[in-house]
């Protein structure tokens, strides 16, 4: 049984539609396009937080508010909450009823911020914030794992160790979404790949058949770098 599925969803802002059917397993699935592809708004569909035309399916049963629950998005552009590093944490686990420190402190340096847990969240840089926000969705603890682009604003070394997290994330069987841009990353981490272009899922595969073995033209172009992103 897919965790996630989606069944004729579209959602139509005017000047763009995204139209598609998709099933999300367990495991580590890339949503791969250009700018404006869609990727952004499916996550949203994903983690009910938009409205669309369409049937969603969480785990056999009709998406509702009580799914939502089981879902936890971070965005591209990370949003910190008031106080320090480590009060962002603690809020975070007291929404599962855990506000240990130590916990906190152990996430905190899985993502490299520990050094600064005493720091104010508004005063950490760009890099650093997206960070923060990827510990607190580790923290929240959620079935369901939606980044965009969740190392857009990182140095080669910081987006090795949230790969390495969201790796982590896959083997304790949660189930992830990735949206990104970056050919080299779906390689690295994804068990499955969606390819959008203009709205549309135009190819939907493993990994290394998507890469290897593209179906479809603008796949292969893709992948290749032949179309820019």
């Amino acid at each position: 049984m897919a965790v996630i599925e989606l069944r004729n969803v579209s959602k139509d802002y005017g000047h763009f539609k995204l139209s598609l059917s998709i099933e999300i397993d367990r495991g580590i699935t890339t949503v791969l396009g250009s700018s404006g592809a869609g990727k952004t708004t499916l996550l949203r569909i994903m983690a009910l937080l938009e409205s669309f035309e369409g049937e969603y399916y969480f785990m056999g049963e009709k998406a509702s508010e009580k799914h939502r629950k089981k879902i936890t998005m971070v965005f591209q552009q990370p949003v910190v909450f008031r106080g320090t590093v480590l009060d962002n944490l603690l809020y975070a686990l007291s929404l599962n009823e855990n506000s240990s420190k130590e916990k906190a402190e152990e996430i905190l340096e899985k993502l490299n911020l520990l050094e600064v847990a005493k720091k104010k969240a508004k005063n950490l840089s760009g890099g650093e914030k997206q960070r923060l926000a990827i510990a607190r969705a580790l923290a929240i603890d959620r079935e369901v794992y939606l980044f965009d682009e969740p190392t857009s604003n990182l140095d080669a070394e910081n987006a090795s160790v949230v790969e390495k997290c969201i790796k982590d994330l896959a083997k304790s069987g949660k189930t992830i979404v990735i949206a990104t841009h970056n050919l080299f990353q779906a390689k690295r981490l994804s068990d499955k790949v969606a390819f959008l272009h203009n709205g549309k899922l135009i190819e939907y595969g493993e990994t290394k058949q998507i890469f290897e073995n593209p179906k479809n033209e603008l796949t292969k172009k893709f992948v290749s770098g032949d179309v820019y992103y």
